[in-house]
């Protein structure tokens, strides 16, 4: 098994992942509060994921991907009294939504989702214990809060301290009474009649946002477990209260072996906001471009760095997957090839193969592992350009594309498996008999006639190649 370097926030460094044979990894992602639609900064974190889990158990790992649903929280309260409807049916809806644009682009490795609603047992389970051994405390007609100094190391992932803990705060701890500013709540009592709430030993509430969690990832994982991933704006407070909370209960350290926080999306250089114009729905983007595309806007930048979204960049992404596509058209075409099979072709796919998995081992090193993809693509095209490429070194190669595709879902190969009608075919033919007679005129109407029915065709050393325009 490969030895795989990620870069951990709570060291600051690349780390080795553990690589025992058959080796399984729990991982827990940050899902989304379910109060509107999931935007692409969204897409890029659970894309990102969905890759590196992907290349994770095509290398061999075993992966249980395990990803939240908040589906109650003061956003959705307050969203859902906006519409008239319950939080309940308001969440239930955009849980929904969520999932379709997950389905949609290809997001599909998660092992199980889990809604924060349904482990109400098990966060009530957290606050006791975390009241026995004195790292929380009450607040009358109020909450329960837990005390950010009673935890000695505070601030380990983030770089911060209790006293620099000011903004750290969840979703629903305004309290001027609370010990320390910093202090956020694990359980809201109820404030009015309608408002969602169960039974607990300290009376009607709601779980606070830090603690749903840390109780689903003991249900699943137990105290401690190998990565958690999410956005890089969940650093601070959200993880360094998830890394609180469980090592306080547990006593048992470190919560979590390995943290990959994904880099912010900007779009126009600008932080993505509904009223700076500029808010980017995921099911809007879908309407202009195709899914395939957004996952290789994503793939080919490292998962850690700032990326930008523009209309332009993905003008660019459309030439660079056409360019791919063409490149495993030739190649497919080369299938029916006679020539001889090359050592030095076959040297050159074997080191392919290595180079382009040595790039994701260093940190997922994607934007490396696509230059290799590159320049492969320009060493064999010219080549295919002289015929120079075997039957078999052509399916090994087509093969090995199709691998890739496994892990990134950026190649659109129904479109290059596609059939070619009766009548196009027809029309090939057609086109080819006028090349043979030297009539230009008639083959080039007959081109015409082709492209005006989808289909571009191209003349190879092998005979046309024909691709859906």
């Amino acid at each position: 098994m490969q030895k795989i370097k990620i870069h951990n926030t709570l060291t600051n460094r690349k780390d080795l992942l553990n690589s025992k044979k058959n080796k399984q990894i729990n991982l827990f992602v940050c899902g989304p509060t379910v109060y509107d639609y999931s935007h692409i900064g969204h897409a890029r974190n659970y894309i990102t994921f969905d890759c590196f889990v992907k290349y994770l158990r095509t290398i061999g790992y075993k992966v249980f991907y395990l990803q939240n649903i908040t589906d109650l929280d003061d956003k959705i309260i307050a969203r859902a009294r906006e519409k008239g409807v319950t939080p309940k049916d308001l969440a239930l809806a955009f849980e929904k939504e969520y999932v379709k644009s997950m389905k949609e682009l290809g997001v599909n490795s998660v092992s199980k989702y889990a809604r924060a609603t349904a482990y109400i047992k098990e966060i009530i389970s957290q606050i006791r214990r975390l009241l026995e051994k004195d790292f929380a405390y009450i607040l009358k007609e109020d909450g329960i809060y837990f005390d950010i100094s009673r935890f000695e190391n505070y601030g380990k992932l983030s770089g911060r301290t209790a006293l620099q803990a000011d903004d750290g705060v969840s979703r629903i701890d305004y309290s001027k009474d609370k010990r320390n500013r910093g202090d956020f709540c694990i359980w809201k009592f109820r404030q009015q009649e309608q408002e969602p709430s169960w039974k607990s030993p300290w009376g009607q509430g709601r779980p606070g946002w830090h603690i749903e969690d840390t109780a689903i990832t003991e249900k699943f994982f137990g105290p401690q477990y190998e990565i958690h991933g999410g956005a890089r704006d969940l650093i601070f407070p959200h993880h360094e209260a998830e890394v609180s909370l469980m090592e306080s209960i547990s006593g048992k350290s470190p919560f979590v072996k390995y943290w990959m926080h994904v880099g912010f999306l900007t779009v126009n250089g600008q932080k993505m906001g509904k009223s700076l114009g500029n808010f980017v729905a995921i099911d809007d983007f879908l309407k202009r471009w195709k899914p395939n595309y957004f996952r290789f806007f994503v793939a080919k930048n490292l998962w850690r760095s700032p990326l930008d979204y523009t209309e332009s960049v993905m003008i660019e992404v459309k030439s660079s997957l056409e360019k791919i596509e063409e490149f495993l058209s030739k190649i497919k075409n080369s299938f029916n090839s006679k020539t001889t099979q090359n050592k030095e072709n076959i040297k050159a796919i074997k080191k392919f193969k290595n180079d382009f998995y040595a790039e994701l081992t260093d940190d997922f090193n994607t934007p490396k592992a696509f230059a290799v993809m590159f320049d492969f693509i320009k060493n064999i095209n010219s080549l295919l350009e002289k015929n120079l490429i075997s039957k078999k070194e052509a399916k090994e190669i087509y093969q090995f594309f199709e691998e890739i595709n496994k892990i990134f879902g950026f190649i659109d190969f129904k479109k290059i498996n596609a059939k070619i009608p009766s009548k196009i075919n027809k029309l090939i033919l057609e086109r080819e008999k006028h090349r043979k007679n030297q009539d230009w005129q008639k083959a080039d109407e007959t081109r015409k006639e082709i492209e005006k029915n989808g289909y571009i065709v191209e003349d190879g050393k092998d005979g046309p190649i024909v691709k859906t325009i």
